[in-house]
């Protein structure tokens, strides 16, 4: 079955709380990036990814970079594997502490404008077709994943590091975990 490989950006320049809505890697997120590329070009050749999906942002653009360059192909951005949507009504410096509130519930509880256990379910729809690819993403779209085909409803269900690589199997039309990505040791996302 077709695999996919579902990649946490590296460690980026500035944290989620921070100033820049948008930032890229630094020098150890750009290491990782590497670290990333060699891991899944030494897989076997029938394992290998052959396509490279990005979010939108940044730190997952520039971790997948490596891998896309190295496979000679380009990057394709999808932001139906990009970053969980902040509520419009809230002040940009407001993020973190909404993100903390969320990290603490379940995918139901989430306050904002849309149904974020239905945005979950968006997350692992974009994936469905994607047989053979790497997909570079976020901790929470990660999540969100995760929790959906564990039948978790808390929206940390696991707590994917930096470039940690989560395998999963599609059929073209439904998603298994084939293995858990390397977890965070500490509690700093």
């Amino acid at each position: 079955m077709p695999r996919l490989y579902l990649i946490r950006h590296g460690k980026p320049a500035a944290t989620w709380g921070g100033h820049d809505d948008d930032p890229g890697l630094d020098s150890t997120g750009q290491d990782q990036a590497a670290a990333a590329r060699d891991f899944l070009l030494n897989l076997p050749e029938d394992q290998r990814p052959r396509r490279v999906v990005s979010s939108p942002l940044a730190r997952c653009r520039e971790t997948a970079d490596p891998t896309a360059q190295a496979l000679g192909v380009q990057v394709e951005i999808d932001p139906g594997v990009g970053e969980i949507p902040t509520p419009s009504s809230l002040a940009a410096d407001a993020r973190g502490a909404w993100l903390q509130q969320a990290f603490q519930g379940d995918w139901r509880e989430i306050k904002g404008d849309l149904d974020y256990d239905a945005w979950r379910r968006q997350v692992a729809e974009a994936l469905h077709h994607r047989g053979d690819t790497a997909v570079f993403s976020h901790f929470v779209a990660i999540n969100a994943v995760v929790s959906l085909l564990t039948g978790e409803d808390r929206v940390v269900s696991f707590r994917p590091d930096h470039t940690s690589i989560t395998v999963l199997e599609t059929d073209g039309k439904s998603l298994t975990l084939v293995e858990k990505g390397r977890e965070a040791s500490t509690g700093v996302l």
